[in-house]
């Protein structure tokens, strides 16, 4: 008796997407090596060996929710960069495409954030490396050229400026949430408001 072929199964793109969302949830809240494939199907609600049938492994959904989180922020990025703005503008508009991420893709900037350090150490995962040099020097570059221009303070700390605008603004993935009260262009307009502009009145 000729045995029964197992159907082939297509996953359409929504489908794949909404695993990877699921995926992104958990990694984000239990640690990638604390995540099994089971646990996963479990808050999909499917069996694990069905998740196979999307994915070879949970490495190659951290790679795919990683990699597509980075590759929508350098298309934002580029565009800044490119756009031959002054200093405190591209600042301004860095921090806004930052915030429009947050909104994105909350759970790969989580996921980025705790796991980047470990996850680059493996081949398969040079290219976090290669986009966190790519982000120092941009945002490095325009801090620069702000205090060479004359837009920022010539006694910043570049460097340390750098650190305190990044960390203020990527932070708030843990506890942002999209469809909250602010869209990410308010939260944005208000960071700068306090990072550019400072909260103390002038007296």
């Amino acid at each position: 008796m000729p045995t029964k072929k197992k159907p082939q199964v297509n996953p359409t793109p929504e489908r794949r997407r909404e695993l990877l969302a699921t995926a992104a949830e958990v990694f984000a809240s239990q640690g990638y090596n604390a995540t099994t494939v089971r646990r996963i199907a479990d808050e999909a609600g499917m069996l694990a060996g069905s998740l196979y049938y999307h994915f070879d492994s949970k490495e190659s959904m951290i790679d795919e929710i990683l990699s597509t989180f980075l590759d929508e922020l350098w298309q934002g990025y580029d565009a800044v960069l490119a756009a031959g703005l002054g200093p405190r503008e591209t600042i301004e508009a860095l921090v806004t495409e930052s915030f429009r991420e947050i909104d994105r893709h909350r759970p790969a900037v989580a996921i980025y954030q705790k796991e980047s350090r470990h996850l680059a150490t493996q081949p398969r995962f040079a290219y976090l490396t290669d986009s966190q040099a790519k982000f120092e020097k941009a945002w490095l570059g325009t801090l620069e050229r702000g205090v060479a221009e004359g837009a920022f303070r010539d006694d910043l700390d570049i460097r340390l400026t750098y650190r305190f605008v990044r960390d203020t603004v990527w932070v708030a993935a843990s506890w942002y949430r999209p469809g909250g009260h602010h869209s990410p262009e308010e939260i944005a307009r208000q960071y700068l408001s306090m990072v550019l502009d400072g909260i103390a009145l002038r007296t």
